[in-house]
């Protein structure tokens, strides 16, 4: 199979995005399948041996380390005619994605849309009045032309068919049960205070400044592993924190593993890749009860639940495990069991099985009708 991936994110920038795309290649890579990648610069010139096309870019004002491919159709149609793809993959599309989706509709090229980022959300807690509606309507305007559209949680599904987004399905994400595992553990129970501690982006979007209601519990102490735009204001605010910084690979694995407690303040989560982690390593979670987390976490097994805006109940739940060796080392062992079957190959394979079906779905199926386009086509 022929499979072009149109990707908002990719290498050198570290997100969930990323990280899928190139777990999917990874495994396109692996099962005999070609492969071919345009992305926004800078960009490498080749990932897992398949070519990577990058276009020009523009660096967001509110956040410089992330880049936004400038949406030419035209030119993306160009490279979907001479690589004759069997499918597209849009991966999280916005806006080199909607040229994307333009672009294989042109060439009658089944292709399949993974929401992952939900920007509505993203758009309130930058405080941009009104943009929810407008986001909204762009996105539906993008995954109603494409063939298929896959969600990585059920909150996001319902989300989905509530704006007018048809032909869905649902597709999780995997995690490297191999990397994420409790072996990385580097202190053992009873050594020192409890370790509360928080992975991601030190954004605004993930509401990292929650932290603060957890930073003060007696017998813990707080650990907060990312970057971000927030990373100066946070240090301010938490200033017993210890702060990490970015971490990948053994390095992020060993600090997960030896915490006692995840914390995860983001209320947008499409899936949340970093709980997911965080459970493969043994490690309770506390969460928003809302978006991909509802999947993820069940209260009282493998974590504990909050209110997304109840700071209270935050502190309560990290105090009840941080307080409760016998709950949390009860949850420690359900955390690895929950997540025990999702590693990459077997949802990268479910995904190829996504292509494979749209590229022999009926031509009815199609989307079709006056949409033909999202106002742009430049060559």
């Amino acid at each position: 199979m022929r499979v072009a991936i149109v990707t908002e994110s990719f290498l050198p920038q570290v997100n969930g995005v990323t990280n899928s795309v190139c777990r999917i290649l990874d495994h396109l890579a692996d099962t005999g399948h070609e492969a071919t990648v345009i992305a926004p610069e800078p960009a490498p010139a080749t990932y897992a041996g398949f070519p990577v096309h990058p276009v020009r870019s523009l660096a967001l004002p509110f956040y410089r380390s992330v880049n936004v491919g400038l949406p030419f159709a035209g030119h993306i149609t160009r490279r979907l005619r001479d690589f004759k793809p069997d499918v597209v993959h849009l991966a999280s599309p916005v806006f080199l994605g909607a040229a994307g989706a333009v672009a294989a509709r042109r060439l009658g090229v089944p292709s399949v849309g993974v929401f992952q980022t939900e920007l509505a959300g993203y758009a309130r807690r930058y405080g941009v009045p009104g943009a929810s509606p407008i986001i909204w309507s762009w996105l539906a305007r993008i995954h109603r032309q494409t063939t298929l559209t896959l969600a990585p949680s059920t909150a996001t599904l319902r989300e989905l068919a509530a704006h007018g987004i048809p032909r869905l399905a649902l597709w999780r994400r995997g995690v490297d049960l191999d990397l994420f595992h409790p072996r990385h553990r580097v202190a053992g129970p009873g050594d020192g205070p409890i370790t509360v501690g928080y992975v991601g982006r030190l954004a605004a979007e993930k509401r990292p400044h929650l932290l603060a209601s957890v930073a003060d519990l007696p017998g813990t102490r707080l650990a907060v592993v990312g970057t971000g735009p927030e990373d100066e204001r946070l240090r301010r605010l938490l200033p017993s924190a210890r702060f990490y910084g970015l971490r990948t690979g053994y390095e992020l694995t060993r600090l997960l593993a030896s915490f006692d407690v995840f914390v995860h303040t983001g209320s947008n989560e499409t899936f949340c890749q970093a709980v997911q982690e965080a459970l493969a390593c043994g490690v309770p979670v506390v969460a928003p009860a809302a978006g991909g987390p509802l999947d993820l976490i069940t209260p009282g097994v493998n974590g504990l639940l909050y209110p997304p805006d109840d700071t209270a109940r935050l502190r309560a739940a990290v105090a009840t495990l941080a307080a409760d060796p016998a709950l949390r080392l009860r949850a420690a062992g359900q955390a690895r069991a929950s997540v025990a079957g999702r590693t990459w190959t077997a949802v990268c394979e479910e995904l190829v099985q996504h292509y494979t079906a749209v590229g022999g779905a009926d031509p009815e199926m199609q989307p079709a009708g006056p949409e033909a386009g999202l106002g742009w086509g430049t060559p």
